[in-house]
């Protein structure tokens, strides 16, 4: 994949959008309420699958090399066995699904309403089995499966869906003016 200064400087700017986004945070458990989600989802409706995923490396990689730019002003390799890690990995994922999805497709409503909606049930898949995994096998909790969606995704369940709701209509507005 060959990338011009132009597609480096837009993974860039979702890679820092991801950033703040963490740091626009409402701790509530063992994982924040944050506008990180957000910036997955709209790094795949603006930069598409791969440039997307580059993006959330990207900002995975200088967290985990120390900058403190996951939630709660973390970062460092010892965010691994954080329970909210798993969410982190997600987003790579997510970011590339999402992108993915809508590529070749028109970005109608219907479609980036899929779209949004099958990237945060993707956080979800990979945040909520490496949070039960954290929390206990490596902390030695005992936190049940019906425990862990309570702290790692129900309460996050409003949130998420405004979130979707508000990259849909940015994305509807974006539609035809990003290739300008």
């Amino acid at each position: 994949m060959k990338l011009s200064i132009r597609d480096i400087t837009h993974i860039g700017i979702f890679t820092a959008l991801t950033a703040i986004g963490a740091f626009i945070s409402l701790p509530i458990g063992p994982v924040p309420i944050t506008l990180q989600s957000f910036f997955i989802l709209m790094s795949g409706i603006i930069l598409g699958s791969k440039k997307a995923m580059l993006s959330q490396i990207v900002y995975l990689l200088l967290g985990l090399a120390g900058l403190p730019i996951f939630a709660g002003f973390s970062g460092g390799v010892q965010t691994i066995v954080k329970p909210s890690f798993g969410f982190l990995i997600g987003y790579i994922i997510a970011a590339y699904f999402v992108g993915k999805f809508l590529e070749n497709k028109s970005k109608t409503t219907k479609n980036l309403s899929i779209a949004v909606v099958m990237g945060t049930l993707i956080i979800y898949a990979i945040g909520l089995p490496y949070m039960y995994y954290v929390l206990n096998l490596l902390l030695s909790s005992n936190f049940n499966i019906i425990k862990i969606l309570k702290i790692g995704m129900l309460v996050f369940i409003p949130g998420d869906t405004l979130k979707a709701i508000i990259a849909v209509f940015i994305g509807r507005k974006l539609q035809g003016k990003l290739n300008k």
